[in-house]
């Protein structure tokens, strides 16, 4: 499916190796690993590829052959990747431990001194990048950093002069910057964004949201002027199972999804394929209780894909918003 009236969704973000143990092996006892690409921004893209949106990309890799593998492997899934530059010496490496049951997953980061964190201000050319986006998104992880910081407030002047409408996940990583740090950081970004997708706990522990319930999302949308405000639910049972659910806020109406239990192949990546869902109905014009349930459900299914893209179908997730053949084997 093509929907070749809507304008490109470019993203901004750093592009990472993802390596994983086998099946469900513990870092101390592996002795291979599954090779892979990953990115927050990178994961979101892909996703809308696959439901027919223009996407691109804006970042850096190494000029070797490992960054042009990278660009490859998201080339392959249609993602435009004209804006990456080619400059440092390192691509960042996502370590994956797999957990199963009663244990969870478990991730080490190694992203010091790489190629995108080395980016500085007037790197990217943001006119030319952004000149045909209709939406420009980002995540947290790309704040990491005073100079890939300021070279994304480059992009995001740019992008409210140009009225391009911007989302933002804030995708809090604990194990790259402490909680002060990316408090102040993006409380200094939220008034720039029209879609904010995160959760009830980040509007509390970030921007200072008292209320709960439904009445954080309003009162998020209300302190930051946002269009859209979209949270994620999520609760793990003794079983391992999630509990899974979302809700969104268009400043007048709360919507709310329905719960899902799904056992989980692979969580990483599940809320790249929520925001990839709500950033899709927002472009096409969906109605906000249909984008909603359509980014719930992808993210649903998500769980069961391994690695972080959602390969997923339009017709797949409306089938599980439908309720349709629900487990069932295709024959």
């Amino acid at each position: 499916m093509s929907l070749g009236n809507h304008k490109n969704v470019a993203h901004f973000g750093e592009l990472l190796l993802r390596l994983d143990t086998p099946g469900h092996q513990r870092f101390v006892q592996a002795s291979s690993f599954g090779l892979t690409f990953t990115g927050g921004e990178a994961n979101v893209a892909v996703a809308l590829q696959q439901w027919g949106l223009k996407t691109s990309i804006a970042s850096a890799v190494p000029a070797n052959d490992l960054g042009e593998m990278c660009l490859n492997h998201l080339r392959r899934y249609g993602v435009n990747t004209d804006s990456v530059i080619r400059s440092g010496n390192r691509l960042g490496i996502l370590y994956v431990e797999s957990g199963a049951g009663q244990r969870g997953s478990q991730v080490i980061y190694d992203r010091d001194a790489t190629s995108f964190r080395e980016l500085e201000p007037g790197m990217i050319d943001w006119e030319a990048f952004l000149k045909n986006a209709g939406l420009f998104h980002f995540t947290g992880t790309a704040l990491v950093g005073p100079g890939t910081r300021n070279l994304l407030f480059e992009g995001l002047r740019v992008a409210k002069e140009k009225k391009i409408p911007i989302s933002f996940d804030p995708s809090y990583r604990s194990q790259l910057w402490s909680l002060d740090e990316a408090k102040k950081v993006f409380c200094e970004v939220l008034p720039s964004v029209d879609i904010f997708l995160g959760s009830e706990a980040d509007a509390s522990t970030f921007f200072g949201v008292e209320a709960s319930g439904d009445e954080a999302l309003t009162a998020l949308a209300a302190k930051y002027n946002l269009q859209w405000v979209a949270f994620t639910d999520r609760e793990v049972d003794e079983m391992g199972v999630n509990h899974y659910s979302a809700r969104l806020s268009n400043g007048a109406t709360v919507f709310k999804s329905s719960t899902y239990q799904t056992v989980s192949v692979d969580r990483i990546g599940t809320g790249d394929a929520f925001a990839a869902g709500i950033i899709r109905g927002f472009l096409i014009q969906q109605q906000p209780e249909e984008t909603l349930n359509f980014a719930t459900a992808a993210a649903v299914l998500k769980h069961t894909i391994p690695g972080d893209f959602a390969f997923l179908s339009v017709d797949e997730v409306e089938s599980l918003m439908n309720g349709q053949g629900i487990g069932k084997v295709k024959r």
